[in-house]
């Protein structure tokens, strides 16, 4: 019995290594959430151009384009937030389409090449989302898109692209200031 008892503690010590052994691996295989990100926010006033009468209608929105280094890869997204006019409770036509386009670019003389991007249309159901007093007040989050670029130095870029419906003009390109380089 006493030998029974010296194996099953044995084996417990060996199942407990084993468990921390592979809560380490799985916290480290997710670099891109424990970065230190480095971001630039910027703010448009927004007018909407397909309305003309007398009540506000500007949407002021705030971007926070950020990056981070892990080694030679770099991992950006985009943060947007916005107070936009009050309205309709969830007024789902007022755009025909909305989108964030994100790029990571290497920053080198010249023209900065593009090595990957994300276009993001999950903005729009937000933007056109009101609380129940019909206030359009929200945030979105884009998914984190990385690329290794050795040593070179990085950064993510990005435009907010709106078609407001009914102006006739189509996709409207709303520039946002790039991150700092990592």
């Amino acid at each position: 019995m006493r030998n029974h008892s010296l194996n099953a503690r044995r084996g417990t010590a060996a199942a407990l290594t084993f468990a921390a052994l592979a809560g380490t691996s799985l916290l480290a295989a997710s670099p891109a959430s424990a970065l230190s990100y480095k971001c630039t926010t910027s703010t448009k006033s927004i007018d909407n151009p397909a309305y003309s009468g007398p009540w506000a209608d500007n949407w002021d929105i705030k971007i926070s384009l950020c990056s981070a280094r892990s080694g030679s890869t770099v991992y950006s997204y985009a943060k947007a937030s916005w107070d936009g006019p009050v309205g309709e409770v969830d007024d789902t036509s007022i755009f025909n389409g909305a989108y964030l386009r994100i790029w990571i670019a290497k920053s080198v003389a010249g023209t900065d090449p593009v090595v990957r991007s994300g276009n993001y249309y999950g903005i729009e159901a937000k933007l056109e989302n009101s609380d129940y007093w019909g206030n359009y007040n929200n945030s979105y989050t884009t998914p984190t898109i990385s690329y290794p670029v050795g040593s070179a130095k990085a950064y993510v870029d990005g435009q907010l692209k709106l078609e407001w419906r009914n102006d006739g003009k189509g996709y409207l390109n709303y520039d946002y200031s790039a991150s700092p380089t990592v």
